[in-house]
């Protein structure tokens, strides 16, 4: 049976949520959904998936929380992470 590959996004807007699985779905991937960071890292641990699509401004534990506590935990330390934000204010590029 060949596997989907597996994408968890991390994101606590309902209407982004639902948008980025509906088209990585559309494209092939078995999405896994978190609405804040806290629930990111258990779903991370649980399903490990093969790519991470993060916003930065997460509530419980925001975007940089997140990656640390995944780049600490040897089974994910090598899984990509895509910083995801609708805020364009200055510094979020550098903070990503």
């Amino acid at each position: 049976m060949i596997t989907k590959p597996r994408v968890l996004y991390i994101e606590d807007d309902v209407d982004s949520r639902r948008l980025v699985s509906r088209v990585l779905m559309t494209h092939g991937y078995d999405v896994v959904l978190a609405a804040d960071g806290l629930e990111g890292v258990t779903l991370a641990r649980e399903s490990r998936p093969q790519l991470v699509l993060m916003d930065i401004n997460l509530p419980n534990l925001d975007g940089r929380v997140v990656t640390t506590r995944l780049r600490s935990l040897v089974d994910l330390e090598d899984i990509p992470i895509v910083a995801l934000t609708a805020n364009t204010s200055s510094g979020n590029r550098e903070l990503a």
